[in-house]
């Protein structure tokens, strides 16, 4: 009987790490998928007509019309953007990006991003909401989809950010790659 037990031994052994490490993660797809830019133009007092953001705080003694040295560190900036099917910034809008960033590091270009986007078009109705960390230098960045309404009513998922241009610290556009993992 102990010989058949010593037998079977290493079977249990192999049937615990197996079923303890899976040989595959879990791929998701998502559920809908969607590229769109957005374009800002910062305020720095010239420029009026066209700004679609502004800064609203800045470290003491800071200008806001100009970015704060020191990786912008305390800078925050509120925006009205366009959003675009391409990355022209006079094609047409399908939407504004209306939220806020904020530079939260003294050491490197990072910003937290709070935001929606809100359509009001032929292809798109509703709002999608966004938050999280965008650490500035990396290629590709991830925030978080937390949800919207019309159209993505309770969508929920993530959207991988890129930097597709930028002109100084006047313009930038995002290329915005959203992937819904819940949709309703």
């Amino acid at each position: 009987m102990a010989s058949k037990a010593l037998v079977l031994l290493p079977f249990f052994i192999l049937l615990v790490v197996s079923s303890a490490y899976p040989s595959r993660k879990k791929q998701y797809k998502p559920c809908k998928q969607l590229v769109l830019y957005f374009h800002d133009i910062l305020y720095n007092g010239n420029n009026k007509e066209n700004a679609t953001s502004a800064i609203v705080a800045a470290p003491q003694g800071a200008n806001l019309t100009i970015l704060a040295g020191q990786f912008h560190f305390g800078n925050i900036a509120v925006f009205d953007d366009p959003i675009t099917l391409d990355n022209n910034l006079h094609s047409k809008p399908v939407g504004r990006a209306q939220g806020m960033y904020l530079y939260d590091t003294k050491n490197t270009y990072t910003a937290w991003l709070g935001f929606s986007f809100v359509f009001n078009s032929s292809d798109y109705q509703g709002s999608i909401n966004f938050v999280g960390a965008d650490p500035l230098m990396n290629k590709t960045r991830d925030i978080s989809v937390v949800g919207g309404t019309g159209d993505f009513f309770m969508h929920r998922g993530v959207a991988t950010l890129m930097t597709d241009s930028f002109e100084g610290e006047v313009y930038f556009r995002l290329r915005v790659d959203i992937k819904f993992y819940e949709c309703w």
